[in-house]
């Protein structure tokens, strides 16, 4: 663009010509307008005029321009999601190699079990409520295993140290007993990351 636009102006434009799911995003200072479309093979040659016709009727104080195009076809997409895939694979054996390293092989397997499970039922709720799985999504799931391993190792961490203070009690009683005893810390945790997931949810702005 040739003039200062607010992502506001662009988004009202782009909501009442149903196009509501497009990603849209400024480049601070540059005076450019990131536009992200996901369509059919079919229809995605003349998006880039489409767009621009309409930035033009709808703002043409704004000097909109069409500076550039890619499109990024199946064959792309696939490899990327395989890619995303080996990563994630990869990253459990990771974890097992590490804490079998650092406690046990049986930590270690048992740690990359829950890690799985938590990512699993993740995923299951993103099927549920038919969201696409991209690879934002795939981060956010590695986020979310980093959580639960980082709980699972402190978890883990207790139970060594309760085990070498008292032989007197079952894997299983010092198991529960560590659980208990790390509780509060969880919670306060997991309350604080979400505290902070819901000030971007509010406050981010429709980008974020």
């Amino acid at each position: 663009a040739t003039a200062d636009f607010t992502m506001d102006e662009v988004r009202t434009v782009f909501n009442a010509n149903d196009l509501k799911n497009t990603n849209l995003q400024e480049v601070e200072g540059e005076h450019r307008l990131i536009v992200k479309i996901k369509k059919s093979e079919e229809v995605v040659s003349d998006l880039g005029e489409q767009i621009t016709a309409l930035l033009e009727n709808n703002m043409p104080e704004k000097g909109f321009i069409l500076e550039s195009q890619s499109d990024i076809g199946s064959s792309v997409s696939s490899v990327l999601r395989n890619k995303a895939i080996q990563a994630i694979f990869i990253s459990l054996l990771g974890v097992i190699i590490y804490l079998a390293m650092r406690f046990d092989l049986r930590f270690g397997v048992a740690g990359a079990i829950a890690t799985f499970h938590d990512v699993i039922v993740v995923l299951g709720i993103c099927w549920l409520l038919n969201v696409e799985i991209t690879l934002l999504i795939v981060t956010a799931l590695l986020t979310l295993a980093g959580y639960s391993l980082n709980d699972s190792v402190v978890i883990f961490d207790r139970i060594r140290e309760n085990m070498q203070k008292s032989e007197d009690h079952s894997l299983l009683q010092q198991i529960n007993r560590s659980i208990n005893e790390v509780m509060g810390r969880t919670i306060v945790t997991s309350l604080t990351t979400a505290m902070v997931i819901i000030a971007l949810f509010l406050f981010g702005g429709s980008v974020i």
